[in-house]
């Protein structure tokens, strides 16, 4: 009789938790290793530095999908798109492994040339966050770690 109960909750527990799953958005994992010949990018902040530059904004909606958040600036009188920012939420991890709230992708054109963790929503006025400037210049390997361009707040 227990094991029947038992097995009843066990039932209950899974239909429940299925339907909670089923309403989340969907979210791709980015993996630090490549499973095919295809440039991926990784997750973790300082690689994922290195990698951004490899990819148009094409190739990261194919990869992160539609950012959360998107910004475009025009020139005057135009369509135009000069620049955009875009945010992402839960994609990149520091150092430690933990995961940053949001990732901010700041495009010139078609490349990024900001790379912002941020760690709350994208929305507060003040932020903690960490920054990089990407170099249009820099071959692909002599990236390094990227160039910390500011850090605001403590």
């Amino acid at each position: 009789m227990k094991s029947w109960s038992v097995a009843g909750l066990l039932v209950f527990n899974i239909l429940f938790s299925a339907a909670s799953i089923a309403d989340e958005v969907e979210v791709r994992p980015l993996t630090d290793e490549p499973s095919s010949n295809e440039l991926q990018l990784p997750t973790r902040e300082k690689a994922f530095v290195e990698a951004i530059n490899k990819f148009d904004k094409k190739s990261i909606v194919d990869q992160l999908g539609e950012p959360a958040k998107a910004e475009d600036v025009r020139l005057k009188g135009s369509d135009k798109v000069v620049a955009s920012i875009w945010h992402y939420h839960n994609i990149n991890t520091d150092e430690d492994g933990a995961y940053y709230p949001t990732t901010e992708l700041d495009f010139i054109d078609d490349k990024v040339v900001q790379v912002v963790f941020l760690n709350n929503d994208g929305s507060e006025t003040e932020v903690k966050s960490q920054a990089y400037e990407i170099s249009p210049n820099a071959p692909d390997e002599a990236l390094g770690d990227g160039v910390p361009m500011q850090e605001l707040g403590n």
